[in-house]
């Protein structure tokens, strides 16, 4: 039996036990990084023949300081802390989880829309600090017959779709495709979303193109009454844009579970703001999505390292030639 080594980068969660269960089973040993800096990655990577991670940055002379390397598995759904291209050149399939956690991030989703809507973190903040005063918050308006944009219409917003017209709002999307996957959401160009939304929803992945979308100008393109929610990445907004529309109350709100960095340095003055509603990166948890990410996160690199096809592969034309070398 192989002597298998996995890097573990970062995680979560306090133990390796979901992890070790199946590589024990191929004789794999878990190699755990004690930090995130590239020195550190670089320096256990020669050791690796595959590297699994969170939120680290695996960039190009990580993965080239790994000769042995068979597989980099993202614990979840985006890629953008992985360099994807290097690996690729080097015949190194990338795999990742894009299916799990679509109930956990729109439900989350639709909570902090309702915490805008409903003015949940205002009240709370005041009761909290022994102000009761209803006539000191915003105006709310009835739910139903508002409209919800969608910036991107994968698994997650499909699901936020749903559950967010059952609650009477109206549903419209942008996306690069057009495509409403049968859904009775209406496609929309991004200027006309930004226009006539109420709330607006972010659901893409980070890239050169996604990258600061919501800008300046597309601040200046909303609803003062509008809000804004990213369960997504952080850098699809330009935070310092935001933190200006917010203190100039070009919108009424906006609510994130993701940051440009993370953590965010909160003593910032974006974080004082009283119209911004904020959770940890917490959209993705729950005790069943983390067991689920963990275990399917494993079970790909097992899979890689013992001969079989992965089960979410993002580069699948260098599956040929790893296997060839397992």
């Amino acid at each position: 039996m192989a002597e298998w080594k996995v890097l573990i980068t970062d995680r979560a969660w306090p133990d390796f036990d979901v992890e070790s269960q199946l590589l024990d089973d191929i004789g794999a040993t878990i190699i755990p990084a004690t930090d995130t800096s590239e020195a550190e990655l670089v320096s256990l990577a020669g050791q690796a023949h595959a590297i699994m991670t969170c939120w680290a940055q695996v960039t190009a002379p990580v993965i080239e300081a790994a000769s042995s390397l068979r597989i980099v598995a993202r614990y979840g759904i985006g890629l953008d802390n992985i360099s994807v291209d290097t690996a690729t050149q080097r015949g190194i399939p990338v795999t990742y989880v894009p299916d799990y956690c679509v109930g956990e991030v729109s439900d989350h989703a639709l909570a902090l829309l309702l915490a805008c809507a409903r003015n949940i973190a205002h009240f709370h903040t005041q009761l909290k600090s022994e102000i009761y005063d209803l006539k000191a918050a915003p105006t709310m308006k009835r739910l139903s017959g508002q409209i919800l944009g969608l910036v991107g219409m994968g698994r997650i917003a499909q699901a936020l779709a749903i559950k967010a017209r059952t609650l009477g709002l109206e549903v419209v999307a942008t996306s690069p495709t057009g495509n409403n996957y049968g859904t009775p959401v209406q496609m929309v160009s991004l200027d006309t979303l930004l226009r006539d939304s109420d709330f607006i929803s972010l659901h893409v992945p980070l890239n050169e193109q996604t990258h600061h979308l919501i800008d300046k100008h597309a601040f200046h393109s909303m609803k003062r009454s509008a809000y804004l929610i990213n369960t997504s990445r952080g850098p699809v907004i330009d935070q310092s844009a935001l933190e200006q529309a917010l203190k100039n109350k070009q919108i009424a709100g906006a609510a994130l579970d993701v940051f440009d960095v993370e953590p965010p340095d909160l003593s910032t003055a974006l974080f004082k703001l009283p119209n911004l509603v904020a959770t940890p990166h917490a959209a993705f948890w729950s005790e069943e999505a983390l067991h689920e990410l963990r275990f399917r996160t494993t079970q790909q690199v097992v899979d890689l390292l013992s001969g079989r096809t992965p089960e979410h592969v993002v580069n699948p034309h260098v599956l040929n030639r790893t296997n060839d070398h397992v």
